[in-house]
């Protein structure tokens, strides 16, 4: 994407097309599923794109100009690109990324603008970065929202971006980073999560586990390659993963059927270990949440307290740095 001042930035980058292969992949169909008309993941694609014309309309690249050479597609005139060298992904600058809310660690902590921690996820670095990222809203969101609803699922969208954007603040330093893709990691996060919650339910468990864990490692993997926000990605991930266990709990096909069963005999709505998943991870998602935001607002590194976990974001190699 573009950099900032400081030469640098990043861009969290979407899950990958993999998950066209359909929310049942464990075998499940039960007496909830599509019972929500989806409208929410259709409204935030709208509103990704919409932004994304705003910031282009904003940018203005025949008036601003750059160093890197002349507009690409001129004919959109003010709507016309940022040159590839310096925004290979077809988008604005990084000065007008930051102008509209980026995610930025000095602006955050020294000039109390915590609300770039959600204006960030709305932004995309480019044509290309939004494109991928609303398609794979599309196949994930849409399926999750038709068996959940808007409420749940729209709670595991916001909070895991808002989760990956902390991390990316912790550990990211003078870069900036924009994208939906803390968000859309959560979803994939708490699929993995209702998956485990809703373990009995389900035939097919090993197929369904092995996909889930073989996309999810993928897609972190992607993420060590430079000028990608991996913590973002682990942020979201590990947020939406908490969240599926607090929201996503399905009954029990026993209590479902209750109505046919003896008044004596009502069997219980969640199983033993679903409520206790449910405590542990609502827990520790409280816990996660407060220690992050008090480290962030106390202005720490989280690279100070873990020397290895810049790796997490980018490993170097003998074709690419990661501090370019």
């Amino acid at each position: 994407m573009a950099s900032d001042g400081d030469g640098k930035g990043r861009i969290a980058t979407a899950p990958g097309g993999g998950y066209g292969y359909g929310y049942g992949y464990g075998g499940y169909e039960g007496p909830e599923d599509r019972k929500w008309w989806p409208w929410l993941v259709p409204t935030v694609i709208v509103a990704c794109i919409a932004v994304f014309v705003v910031e282009m309309y904003e940018n203005n690249c025949p008036k601003h100009g750059s160093q890197f050479g002349g507009c690409v597609a001129g004919f959109l005139r003010r709507f016309s690109f940022q040159p590839l060298r310096e925004n290979p992904l077809l988008g604005p600058s990084s000065s007008t990324l930051e102008k509209m809310g980026a995610l930025d660690w000095n602006k955050i902590v020294h000039q109390n603008q915590g609300w770039r921690l959600i204006s960030c996820i709305w932004l995309h670095a480019g044509l290309i970065h939004l494109v991928v990222n609303m398609l794979s809203l599309l196949f994930i969101g849409i399926r999750l929202e038709q068996q959940f609803g808007f409420v749940r699922i729209g709670a595991i969208y916001l909070l895991s971006g808002f989760g990956g954007s902390v991390l990316s603040a912790l550990f990211l330093g003078n870069n900036i980073s924009v994208g939906a893709s803390g968000a859309l990691f959560g979803l994939l996060g708490s699929m993995l999560s209702e998956l485990l919650m809703n373990w009995t339910i389900y035939s097919n468990k090993a197929a369904a586990i092995i996909t889930l864990l073989f996309i999810i490692a993928l897609n972190l993997a992607i993420g060590i390659l430079p000028h990608v926000d991996n913590f973002a990605h682990i942020g979201g991930f590990a947020t939406g993963f908490l969240l599926g266990f607090v929201l996503l709990a399905r009954p029990q096909f026993s209590w479902m059927e209750r109505h046919e069963l003896p008044q004596t005999n009502q069997p219980p709505k969640y199983k033993a270990y679903q409520y206790i998943l449910w405590v542990v991870a609502l827990v520790l998602l409280l816990v996660g949440f407060v220690i992050s935001l008090v480290m962030l607002f106390k202005g720490k590194n989280g690279n100070d307290g873990c020397h290895w976990c810049h790796y997490l974001n980018c490993v170097p190699t003998s074709k690419w740095k990661c501090n370019t």
